[in-house]
């Protein structure tokens, strides 16, 4: 009796597998903006006690866990254990708002401009402040993959010409801007 067949049927699973799982991984893995394979790095140090408050989405990369969501917000404050509080706000189409609560904690203390952020327990995702004006009025994050952005202000509506040229910013920053979806607010 041999076990050839039963041995060359478990390879060939194997690396079926293999190759799902390495296809699903490419998938997944880092999308760097179209026609920039390197990564955005912060241009500058962020201050965060200027950039903690209220800021309204402009723009971003759609995300499933954004689907039908208006009326963008995000809430940062300081928490006594240094860390940061986070609140994401949404207005669906029926009208509902819905809330995420996360915390942020910074990981690159020289420049304060690269954090760490969770929704879910333990589960950290990056959250890189990209660019911001000098005064605070806008900001742009995103993280090494390229696969997330979004464009922020203070203002729930800002004029054409300061979303055109935070659109353009993160053009060069190496961003398909062409992927922007505009947030509306009410």
């Amino acid at each position: 009796m041999t076990h050839r067949p039963v041995r060359t049927a478990i390879l060939g699973l194997t690396a079926a597998a293999a190759v799902l799982t390495l296809g699903a991984c490419a998938a997944l893995g880092p999308k760097h903006p179209v026609g920039n394979s390197a990564v955005p790095q912060p241009a500058k140090s962020v201050d965060l006690n200027r950039y903690l408050g209220r800021w309204y989405e402009i723009a971003r990369y759609e995300q499933s866990f954004q689907k039908d969501c208006e009326g963008v917000t995000a809430d940062y404050a300081l928490r006594d254990d240094g860390s940061i509080s986070v609140l994401n706000r949404c207005r669906k189409p029926d009208g509902r708002i819905t809330d995420a609560k996360g915390r942020a904690k910074v990981v690159d203390a020289a420049s304060k401009a690269k954090l760490k952020v969770s929704f879910f327990g333990p589960f950290y995702g990056d959250y890189w402040v990209l660019d911001h004006a000098d005064d605070y009025s806008w900001s742009i994050v995103g993280e090494p993959s390229g696969r997330y952005l979004w464009l922020l202000s203070r203002e729930a509506a800002p004029g054409t010409a300061q979303v055109d040229a935070l659109i353009a910013r993160a053009g060069a920053l190496g961003y398909d801007t062409a992927q922007l979806r505009i947030t509306r607010q009410p």
